[in-house]
């Protein structure tokens, strides 16, 4: 298992589409990356990439960026990519706590949080990524207006993102406590990945937030 994490890790190193923190694309990911102004979306902790690359294929006038510290687990989205021609994609691997040193504010359009670690025990409420600090993150770089969206099977989760949001200034776009009840139900929601495949394998409900913040991040005095 060793040896096929190192293996992936070493060819997501020379795919044409990935790269980490030592690529400094801050304000220039549309001219040095994609050569477009196309808006950009981030899909963060994204794992093997299904969502990213599945967006990708939904909307191809729209960029897409898959963001984990992973590399073995972003090399199955990085190649299906590459195998697929979909050139609207791209992986970088780093911590979503840097955000804001790999990406300007209004460069990011859009931000999707699929399936990630609900951080159950309370010491680690911090390190969920709708938390206070995540958020004052996302704020920065997305023009009010812009979506947030979270899918999840996790109730504490979900549950917590409302609770964190409530005195904030947010609109709140949609509150799905089950995702299946959409009829129909959106293409961007009808992707499936191995996380959602394995949660509803267990019949648990898929439960999805959309909200955007309504005024710009305070000017730093």
């Amino acid at each position: 298992m060793a040896k096929n994490k190192l293996k992936k890790f070493n060819a997501y190193n020379t795919f044409p589409n990935t790269f980490d923190a030592r690529n400094q694309f801050k304000g220039k990911w549309h001219e040095t990356v994609f050569k477009n102004q196309n808006p950009i979306t981030l899909e963060l902790a994204c794992g093997r990439g299904e969502y990213t690359v599945g967006l990708a294929q939904l909307y191809p006038d729209r960029n897409f960026i898959g963001i984990d510290v992973k590399a073995a687990r972003m090399w199955q989205g990085a190649k299906f990519a590459l195998d697929n021609g979909l050139n609207n994609v791209a992986f970088i691997r780093i911590q979503i706590d840097f955000l804001l040193e790999y990406f300007a504010p209004g460069e990011v359009s859009e931000i999707w949080i699929t399936f990630p670690d609900p951080q159950p025990q309370k010491p680690r409420a911090r390190q969920r990524l709708t938390s206070p600090q995540f958020l004052g993150k996302y704020v920065q770089l997305l023009s009010p207006g812009q979506f947030i969206n979270l899918k999840t099977d996790s109730d504490l989760l979900f549950q917590y993102t409302l609770e964190t949001i409530k005195p904030l200034p947010v609109q709140l776009h949609e509150v799905v406590m089950n995702i299946d009840d959409l009829d129909p139900m959106p293409p961007a929601l009808s992707i499936k990945t191995y996380y959602e495949n394995l949660w509803r394998s267990k019949d648990i409900q898929i439960k999805y937030l959309k909200f955007s913040f309504t005024e710009p991040a305070p000017t730093a005095q």
